[in-house]
């Protein structure tokens, strides 16, 4: 009976092993946010494969101008680089600023600031999504749940378009 009990849960494992190495198999090839409803999905082509709830920095409206304005940047940028060691769980580098922005604050006489990341939550916190994720916490980055993250971190390569809209 025992060896009946461990064939069959061997057999569920392998069974539970192929549906999620077919998931893990998925792979964006564009990121799109839209900071209004507090959304970030992940296409390939033009099919969405995943939809996450996001928090924002705690002054969300507009496009990021400077360093401190706790804004998201708006417009085409690259996720371009990432970080296994982040204080938060796991973070993906968006490529703000652009030339452009630069150029913007430079006519400001401000700096345009940076380090905008796709995250998780705070290292030792990620407990708290369950509260943090409902307001807009961060300095201007977007952040998911940690295993949201783990997700992203898969799904998405580096160089991956994103796309912030309004």
């Amino acid at each position: 009976m025992k060896m009946r009990m461990v064939a069959v849960a061997m057999a569920m494992a392998w069974l539970l092993a192929g549906c999620f190495s077919a998931l893990a198999g998925d792979v964006a090839n564009r990121v799109v946010v839209h900071k209004e409803k507090r959304i970030l999905q992940l296409y390939r082509g033009d099919e969405m494969l995943r939809e996450y709830s996001i928090a924002l920095g705690g002054n969300p409206i507009g496009h990021k101008e400077r360093e401190g304005d706790r804004r998201t940047p708006e417009g085409l940028y690259v996720l371009d680089w990432r970080n296994d060691k982040s204080g938060y769980h796991l973070s993906i580098h968006v490529s703000y600023p652009r030339p452009e922005d630069i150029a913007a604050a430079a006519a400001k006489n401000v700096d345009p600031g940076g380090m905008i990341m796709i995250h998780g939550q705070r290292n030792y916190f990620g407990w708290l999504a369950f509260m943090t994720q409902m307001f807009d916490w961060t300095d201007g980055c977007i952040a998911v749940t940690n295993a949201e993250m783990d997700e992203i971190w898969d799904m998405v390569p580096n160089n991956t378009p994103i796309e912030i809209n309004p």
